[in-house]
């Protein structure tokens, strides 16, 4: 028979602490910012079609929430789909460079263009070339987190002690083996820090694609407010951009904690 001593508390003080810590502190700062932004607009009596008051944000999402979760669910889509190919790609291409310095040299440089090249300006050739549908916008998130996944994930697998590699060796391990028992772990870190990056730059990605051209999507409403003046609506569609790129970030970053948990305790050793 267990003893109460035994038995895990569903809930302890440490816990409490630490969901306040990330939830309760950014509630608290975003309405003490929104109170601020509040005051503001009506003590200089600033125009609603410059900068509408945040109470006429809440009620725009409140009355079209609906709507505008629809077209935010497309860019999402859209932006899951680009940061899933971008990843993908420059997973692969990054363990070519890893295993090659002749690759690595020959197609770095590309790599480099992509980055430093403005997506804006490369939007209107891929819509172009895929079409104003679901593809362009897919191939513009992709593009834009294309770039820090190969250079984070080259890194990571650059940083394995020599030591170690040595070690698995003298073991008779081969080159898979080296590089899915001990090269790949060490560089989950690195991974995973540009797959936190990639989130945020795919929706950007997406949204930049639908203003180039697009019928629907959260990109889209944004254009299409701004050229109507409804800077209420506008505002309510970034918003809620916002809080899809938190989502998304927050998603990953709780992969992140369960696949390599391991990296929390040698933090604290």
């Amino acid at each position: 028979m267990l003893q109460p001593e035994s038995l895990q508390p569903l809930f302890n003080v440490k816990t409490a602490k630490k969901g306040i810590e990330v939830i309760g502190v950014p509630i608290v700062f975003s309405l003490g910012i929104f109170a601020i932004w509040e005051m503001i607009v009506v003590a200089f009596s600033i125009p609603t079609y410059l900068l509408p008051p945040p109470s006429m944000i809440l009620t725009e999402l409140g009355t079209n929430f609906g709507s505008l979760l629809g077209h935010m669910g497309l860019t999402m889509l859209e932006a899951t789909a680009g940061y899933a190919l971008g990843n993908a790609t420059g997973f692969a291409l990054a363990i070519l460079f890893a295993h090659s310095k002749y690759i690595e040299k020959g197609l770095y440089p590309y790599a480099i263009a992509l980055k430093t090249t403005p997506i804006i300006a490369m939007a209107p050739l891929l819509i172009l070339w895929l079409g104003t549908g679901f593809e362009s916008k897919v191939a513009t998130a992709a593009l834009i987190c294309f770039f820090p996944i190969i250079v984070n994930t080259v890194k990571g697998l650059h940083s394995v002690d020599s030591d170690a590699i040595d070690l698995f060796k003298s073991y008779r391990a081969n080159r898979f083996q080296v590089f899915t028992k001990l090269s790949l772990p060490m560089a989950l870190p690195y991974i995973f820090s540009a797959l936190k990056i990639a989130t945020g730059l795919s929706v950007v990605g997406a949204v930049v694609g639908e203003f180039v051209g697009a019928n629907n999507g959260i990109g889209y409403v944004i254009l299409v407010s701004s050229y109507h003046l409804e800077t209420v609506t506008m505002f309510a569609a970034i918003m809620i951009s916002a809080v899809g790129g938190i989502t998304f970030f927050a998603v990953v970053s709780l992969l992140e904690k369960k696949i390599i948990y391991w990296q929390k305790g040698i933090e604290t050793t």
